[in-house]
């Protein structure tokens, strides 16, 4: 039997077949997926040549019922930018759009382009993060977002737009894990606290740098004891190791921190 254009058969491990579809589009062979059906295979053939000779965009995806949304985008991408990506991206003018699906569209700037069109991204309980080098990391670390961070006290998109990612909307209020600005202070200050089994103040800074050392301090002492073992530390860029130490020991943590440390089983 001829099989439709695009189209050719495949057999599972099993025995069972089905149908892998490609198409040939400005040199390039892009593969469009499979189907245990010959008929829907040849619909995503169809369809997928209608796109390629259409000005079909994003929205008129809702007219398209064989071919994936992944492929969808691929083709028009590289239909209107001529760059294919594996990925489900769309690149604009001055940035590109990464999209979980067709109804949720990631904005990053291009300069991230390299990156995305490499990694996936995947979401899992209303996270979202990607795999690199065989760890999973979340996509808020990567824009300065530390792991326990609150929106809007710790962070804000600036427009409102959880899912814009650009560098320009995003604003880091607090840079690290129980570090806050102490609002109107002028020259800035900085509280430092921890959470065991209740909030520890563990005193004010002059510098985020000096409050973020504070809470590793106090993150060590717990953790001598068996507790806060999950607690990331703060990482503390562009600072001399030897900087570091002087700091770490010159911090003396509240007593009733301590008393606290010290009433604790190990």
């Amino acid at each position: 039997m001829k099989l439709p254009r695009g189209v050719c058969r495949a057999r599972k491990r099993n025995g069972t077949v089905y149908f892998r579809v490609s198409i040939t589009y400005k040199g390039r062979h892009i593969s469009l997926g499979s189907s245990e059906s010959l008929k829907a295979a040849s619909m995503i053939y169809e369809e997928a040549s209608h796109l390629r000779d259409s000005g079909d965009g994003v929205d008129e995806y809702t007219s398209y019922r064989y071919i994936s949304f992944d492929k969808y985008l691929t083709i028009i991408n590289y239909r209107d930018n001529g760059v294919y990506f594996h990925n489900p991206i769309y690149l604009h003018q001055r940035y590109f759009s990464y999209f979980l699906d067709r109804d949720t569209e990631l904005k990053f700037d291009t300069d991230d382009l390299f990156f995305y069109s490499q990694h996936r991204i995947q979401r899992r309980g209303g996270h979202l993060f990607v795999e690199n080098y065989g760890a999973q990391m979340s996509l808020f670390s990567r824009y300065g977002i530390h792991p326990f961070a609150v929106e809007n006290k710790d962070y804000r998109f600036k427009n409102g737009d959880v899912l814009d990612f650009r560098y320009a909307n995003i604003e880091i209020i607090n840079r690290y894990l129980g570090v806050e600005l102490i609002e109107n202070t002028i020259p800035r200050k900085y509280r430092s606290f921890i959470h065991v089994n209740g909030y520890y103040n563990l005193g004010v800074f002059s510098s985020e740098d000096r409050a973020a050392i504070a809470f590793n301090k106090a993150r060590s002492f717990l953790r001598e004891k068996g507790r806060n073992k999950d607690t990331p530390a703060n990482y503390i860029s562009d600072m001399p190791e030897e900087e570091y130490r002087e700091i770490y020991e010159s911090i003396e943590l509240p007593e009733s921190f301590l008393r606290y440390v010290r009433e604790l089983k190990d």
